[in-house]
């Protein structure tokens, strides 16, 4: 979704290589040889996740949806919930407090992750036995 920080991406060609070393000084890219077009493949603010018709496949298949600690305010990732609540899915919210899209969720259970989420996992894998 976010990318990879230790691969580059090619603007000139689109090209993804394995990178570990510094790009700040414009080095050629591997596949087409265009100096200065390399850049951490990574997303941005702005920019739109990388396999987002993957995710939304995933998430509309999807029968739990859990979402922990997030603000809710960064789209595409805070409609997920919505998405997957479309395709049929219960959803979770677990965060230290309410999201800016609680309301969206079946449950809203705030408080520390470390213990909420191992007695969320208790309750699910009961639930399925």
């Amino acid at each position: 979704m976010h990318g990879e920080l230790r691969s580059a991406l090619c603007l000139a060609c689109g090209a993804r290589t394995r990178w570990e070393e510094d790009l700040s000084d414009g080095p050629p890219c591997p596949a087409c040889t265009a100096a200065g077009a390399l850049r951490p493949d990574i997303v941005w603010f702005g920019e739109m996740p990388y396999e987002m018709d993957r995710i939304d496949r995933a998430l509309i298949g999807a029968d739990l949806f859990g979402s922990i600690g997030t603000s809710g305010a960064v789209y595409p990732a805070a409609g997920y919930v919505q998405t997957a609540r479309y395709g049929g899915a219960r959803t979770l919210e677990i965060n230290l407090e309410p999201s800016l899209g609680s309301a969206y969720f079946h449950e809203s259970r705030t408080g520390r992750a470390g213990g909420l989420v191992p007695a969320w996992v208790e309750e699910v894998l009961a639930a399925r036995a």
